[in-house]
């Protein structure tokens, strides 16, 4: 089959996919194509495997999925030949699923990325071809979108997302510390010592200003479009809340500070904390008057003013923009940076074209995706970037 046959073929699939109500957009079909194309799936199980995680967001379709499939590539491929049985008949069949190890975190219809090579028994043929080496299942995971991962996987990331540590950059402190090197003479401290040795000043006492970390701060937009990334970054803020001592803000049609909720307890009992103080969860989206009332209440009392602040959203901005711009320059006037995370950056032929994404880049130190395990990693970098 050629590659054109292939593409045309995977874009019939996704079509069918779509008529039985399963959202399949075109990057996932895309990921899918590129699979094929570098000849990773070699028979018709790893397709169907290749498929169902590619193109699968919710363990709810895989019943349309199954469905779709045996009737699209039903005949293409000899299937008792792929199980080493030649008198089977070529009657396509997902492959059985095995039950997952107790501790695992993931059930049976969620662990979509099992090992392909394993899933089932094989003889005859297969059993004498060699079996290509599978990165384990955290490995695999740590490279896939958020928004692709199931409930039980995002679970599996937790512990990788809650560890992923900030290394906040440092700045002088204004207080002076005591140090016998220091650049101050402190005539008062050395006057009080001096009674010590009957009034002889011996003692010079001197300060000096100390490095100490900057604050971090996070604005997470939980709106419906973000919902599937701001889960995963609930598991990062926790983190750093508890680690750096960030301060934590989640946004949609209001502002909400977790920074409480998140500290000074473990991570399940701070997220359901945390959860029941966000009514605004997968709903609009009001960036500009987000981030205008966290400047009234806080940004310009001083939490904002020389703090790394770390903005993730997708940009789609439900009033003006302009209102966005306005607020961006304000936080630009205080913040020493700003990064902001947009899933969406990943995406092929991605352009800032919505309209608060475009009225705050130009007041962005810092512009990444973010939408993944390996990609936070980068969003960990630029928060520790000293400017």
């Amino acid at each position: 089959m050629t590659a054109i046959d292939s593409a045309t073929l995977l874009a019939h699939f996704s079509e069918r996919l779509r008529d039985e109500g399963v959202a399949v957009s075109p990057d996932q079909t895309m990921r899918l194509a590129t699979l094929v194309g570098l000849d990773v799936p070699k028979t018709v199980q790893e397709l169907y495997w290749c498929a169902r995680v590619s193109l699968l967001r919710s363990t709810a379709d895989i019943g349309a999925f199954d469905a779709v499939f045996a009737l699209v590539f039903r005949g293409m491929v000899d299937v008792a030949e792929s199980r080493g049985d030649p008198n089977s008949p070529a009657v396509l069949q997902p492959p059985p699923q095995r039950k997952d190890p107790p501790g695992s975190g993931l059930s049976a219809d969620g662990s979509l990325r099992q090992r392909v090579a394993g899933a089932d028994s094989t003889s005859g043929e297969d059993a004498a071809r060699p079996v290509p080496t599978i990165a384990s299942l955290e490995e695999r995971l740590t490279k896939i979108d958020f928004a692709q991962l199931t409930a039980d996987e995002l679970n599996a990331l937790a512990p990788l997302l809650q560890q992923l540590g900030v290394n906040p950059p440092q700045r002088l402190s204004r207080r002076r510390r005591r140090h016998r090197r220091g650049d101050r003479f402190d005539l008062r401290s050395s006057l009080r010592r001096s009674t010590r040795s009957g009034g002889d000043p011996a003692v010079a006492i001197r300060r000096t200003r100390t490095m100490t970390p900057r604050r971090l701060v996070a604005l997470l937009d939980i709106s419906g479009s973000m919902e599937p990334y701001a889960r995963a970054y609930l598991q990062l803020l926790w983190g750093m809340a508890n680690r750096a001592h960030a301060e934590v803000f989640v946004f949609g049609t209001r502002l909400t500070r977790l920074t409480r909720a998140l500290r000074s307890a473990g991570p399940d009992v701070a997220l359901a904390r945390a959860a029941a103080l966000m009514p605004d969860w997968s709903g609009g989206t009001r960036i500009g008057w987000a981030l205008g009332e966290f400047m009234d209440l806080h940004g310009r009392r001083g939490m904002a003013r020389g703090a790394v602040v770390l903005i993730v959203s997708d940009g789609w901005e439900r009033d003006d923009p302009s209102l966005v711009s306005k607020q961006m320059a304000a936080l630009r006037r205080h913040a020493h940076r700003i990064v902001w995370a947009n899933p969406r950056v990943a995406a092929p032929g991605f352009t800032p074209m919505a309209g608060g994404m475009a009225a705050a880049l130009p007041y962005v130190d810092s512009f990444i995706s973010g939408h993944s395990t390996d990609a936070l990693t980068e969003v960990v970098s630029a928060l520790s970037i000293t400017r």
